[in-house]
């Protein structure tokens, strides 16, 4: 499964992955998941949102074990943030039916749509839709770097965008959902080992920061007439990685877009996009408090405007309890050894779809902890250890 999916979508001159949402690259992850259910006898459907699912017994019977995950990327991303879920998910239904499990509840592995956000900016779009987190209203209003609508992105990739919206019937059908991730950090490297139970979620969010300056000659324009939002840019930039460094938060301008964007021209619009995430939302709001102000700052200094639109937010999410620590106990068995329990600045559809039905997540140790490049990476062993506690897991959970 890994060697078919591996060419799908990968840049040959960057070596990462382009799988953005509604894009042909799309489309061949989303054969691959057909494929992969038909191959096993699975009752395959697609939902008013476009997230996949594979079913093994009755849907409409209730009470499902759901595992899965994403197939989309992030720009030049790497090969396991999101995959290795639904690989391993494949792979622990063949080695569940190898060991001869009786199930006694439905099973469905899932492929939600956008996890990633990577094309219209905002993340998780089929899971937020379908847990009624985004309107229908708000997701036609999504637009790519190119101009392109959500709405229009779907109907050229052949789905109908006017039928999605919350699907509170599906989520009924579901009475657990755990997804298997790469670990996006050397938590687990640094214990030794390969696998761990999500505790919680970091409060996260996205806001857009456009500096507005004066287009002019960058050749006879004098420094003290200038109006140049770059340069306020550069030090919102410096600021955040400060604030961060104060708060033990994270903060990363990833993306920017310049107007009129000429080697020779001062810019007349700087868009920024600020990322920032904390263990709680007190911090995150001090840290978001203190770029904020500090851009103003540089702003009125410079005689540049500034807009800051936030895009994006999800608050803490803390796993259910109850489920996490019956992973534990299933993954724990007569070792009597404990499962690390570790929190992420990651969001993940689990995360989203925890406010609607019981979910939790396991990681598979990262040895670099690089994610979102082609440089990520886990170990083989690593894997098929993922691989063996998602398929104890959802025994424990389908199987009784």
């Amino acid at each position: 499964m890994w060697r078919d999916l591996a060419p799908l979508g990968r840049d040959t001159a960057s070596g990462g992955y382009r799988r953005y949402a509604w894009t042909g690259a799309d489309a061949d992850c989303r054969a691959w998941f057909k494929q992969q259910a038909d191959s096993r006898g699975l009752t395959y459907e697609l939902d008013r949102n476009g997230n996949q699912w594979a079913w093994l017994g009755d849907p409409a019977a209730g009470d499902a074990v759901v595992t899965g995950s994403h197939l989309d990327s992030v720009p030049d991303g790497g090969a396991y943030d999101g995959p290795l879920g639904v690989v391993s998910s494949f792979a622990a239904l063949d080695e569940l039916r190898a060991r001869q499990a009786v199930f006694s509840r439905p099973l469905a592995i899932v492929n939600f749509a956008d996890e990633e956000g990577a094309r219209f900016g905002l993340a998780c779009v089929g899971s937020r839709l379908t847990a009624g987190q985004l309107t229908i209203e708000a997701a036609h209003r999504l637009t790519d770097g190119e101009g392109v609508t959500l709405p229009q992105a779907m109907e050229a990739a052949g789905y109908d965008p006017y039928g999605i919206g919350p699907d509170p019937e599906r989520l009924a059908r579901v009475g657990a959902f755990v997804e298997l991730h790469v670990e996006q950090g050397r938590a687990l490297d640094l214990t030794g080992d390969p696998v761990g139970i999500a505790s919680a979620i970091w409060p996260h969010g996205r806001w857009r920061y456009d500096f507005r300056g004066e287009a002019n000659h960058a050749g006879t324009t004098r420094i003290a007439d200038r109006r140049d939002p770059m340069l306020t840019y550069a030090e919102t930039v410096i600021a955040a990685r400060r604030e961060a460094e104060l708060t033990g938060a994270v903060a990363t301008f990833g993306k920017v877009s310049v107007e009129p964007n000429g080697v020779n021209a001062i810019p007349s619009l700087v868009r920024g996009w600020l990322d920032s995430r904390a263990a709680d939302q007190e911090t995150l709001d001090a840290v978001i408090t203190g770029i904020e102000k500090a851009a103003r700052a540089y702003a009125d200094r410079h005689g540049v405007d500034l807009d800051v639109v936030r895009e994006s937010f999800t608050p803490v999410v803390e796993f259910g309890h109850a489920l996490r620590d019956e992973l534990g106990a299933i993954l724990r068995g007569e070792a009597d050894r404990p499962v690390p329990v570790l929190g992420t600045g990651a969001g993940h559809d689990a995360g989203i779809l925890s406010a609607s039905i019981p979910t939790a997540m396991l990681f598979v140790r990262n040895p670099t902890g690089v994610s979102h490049s082609p440089a990520e990476f886990a170990a083989e062993d690593d894997c098929v250890a993922g691989v063996t506690a998602l398929a104890d897991v959802l025994e424990g959970l389908a199987c009784r």
